[in-house]
């Protein structure tokens, strides 16, 4: 039941519309911000007052009236006044960044991950990580920069209060991993988030799709295959996480149910045809190539499959009528507009794409527009860091008053 929204509530909403305005179209006048927003001039000479006091906004010179009338002083974002910094946990390694308000990345850093199925040791090497870029990007012109969110992405299922119910890559269950870093960096650091990896590459690619084309489709479906097969969902430009934070997980679709047997426990997952060990075992290759190095192994396969190899021709096309099965199902219960392939799914799109259309066209003679545009990923590795980049940006435009006044201590 949703409850009764008190002054402050209005306040923070008011800011936030205010400030995402200013950030998508300024610089540009209070009058301008009182017609887009509908707000009243008083409101919005406080609002942008507070804004102003924050940090977060600044006035950008005049611009002519049009008339007799005054010029008008023009609003801009000050983007550098809050930073974000997103931590991408893999099996094997550490991949940080930091970026402003305007998502420019302003630092980047890696390190290998040292006993990556001990959580403790890894929630003291993101600590490291992040404090490293910190002093990185602490240079004496920009003392007054607030760091607003520490973002983890992480291969696994996230719930409530950031926890991480499973991650089946890490070999994880119910760690509170946001705890064991706040435990690890310094008393008073920013708050902490933990979200899953494939959703916030799945936020980022959907960010990209609609800045390339203009338009941001209502549906987005988000799949990749890396270690394993993960994805996400958008709808009106929002993470669909489900009730268990499992929404998305398209790896553990069952496209078989007396299929192979999956890690999860059950049978016939899409990851059990499509993911690049079952590859590897369908094309006649070496699968204990893929636990000794993931890299060489999809090289070898990607190198085997250009030069005209049948066996890997054959694997994908099995894996492509999986991965059909799994996108019908995804089809009638998400009807996504949009369907972006990344990983080894965008590198071997050519193989895939033909035979996924292929399954599709029995059904287009009854339902011609019910089909989702098949494409493949604009970010490419980088998406996961810059969602999760994005997701911290987020909690600031979504409440600005969360960033403190400059004159406060």
């Amino acid at each position: 039941m949703d409850t009764p929204a008190d002054s402050s509530d209005v306040r923070r909403r008011n800011l936030a519309l205010v400030l995402r305005h200013i950030a998508a179209h300024g610089p540009c006048a209070r009058t301008e911000l009182a017609a887009a927003t509908g707000l009243v001039s008083a409101s919005i000479t406080a609002l942008a007052a507070e804004l102003i006091g924050s940090g977060l906004v600044r006035e950008a010179g005049l611009a002519s009236s049009g008339s007799r009338g005054r010029p008008r002083k023009l609003l801009e974002l000050r983007a550098g006044r809050v930073q974000t910094v997103a931590v991408e946990v893999m099996p094997d390694r550490l991949a940080g960044a930091v970026c402003d308000l305007s998502g420019t990345v302003t630092w980047r850093g890696e390190r290998v991950l040292a006993a990556p199925g001990d959580p403790r040791p890894v929630a003291e090497q993101i600590a490291g990580l992040v404090q490293e870029a910190l002093e990185a990007t602490a240079t004496p012109g920009r003392t007054q920069v607030h760091t607003a969110r520490l973002v983890l992405a992480v291969p696994g299922a996230v719930i409530e209060d950031d926890l991480i119910a499973d991650s089946i890559l890490l070999g994880w269950r119910r760690i509170d991993l946001a705890a064991l870093v706040r435990a690890a960096l310094p008393a008073g650091s920013c708050p902490v988030s933990v979200v899953n990896e494939a959703n916030m590459a799945a936020f980022a690619e959907y960010h990209a799709l609609a800045s390339r084309t203009g338009t941001a489709p209502r549906a987005f479906a988000y799949l990749r295959v890396g270690p394993g097969i993960g994805g996400g969902l958008v709808v009106d430009g929002q993470i669909q996480t489900g009730g268990h934070g499992m929404a998305g997980e398209f790896g553990h679709i069952p496209v078989a149910f007396d299929g192979p047997a999956c890690k999860c426990g059950d049978h016939g997952c899409l990851v059990t045809y499509l993911g690049l060990e079952a590859l590897m075992r369908a094309a006649g290759l070496d699968p204990d190539l893929h636990d000794q190095d993931p890299e060489r192994a999809r090289a070898d396969f990607d190198r085997r499959l250009r030069a005209g190899d049948p066996g890997p021709a054959r694997a994908l096309e099995a894996g492509a009528r999986a991965l059909a099965t799994a996108l019908t199902a995804v089809s009638r219960v998400a009807d996504p507009e949009q369907v972006v392939l990344g990983g080894h799914l965008a590198a071997w799109s050519d193989w895939l794409v033909p035979t996924v259309l292929r399954h599709f066209a029995g059904r287009r003679a009854i339902t011609p527009t019910d089909e989702p545009v098949l494409s493949t990923e604009l970010l490419g590795r980088h998406a996961t860091i810059v969602g999760a980049l994005r997701h911290g940006c987020e909690t600031v435009f979504n409440d600005p008053a969360s960033v403190p006044s400059l004159t406060r201590p």
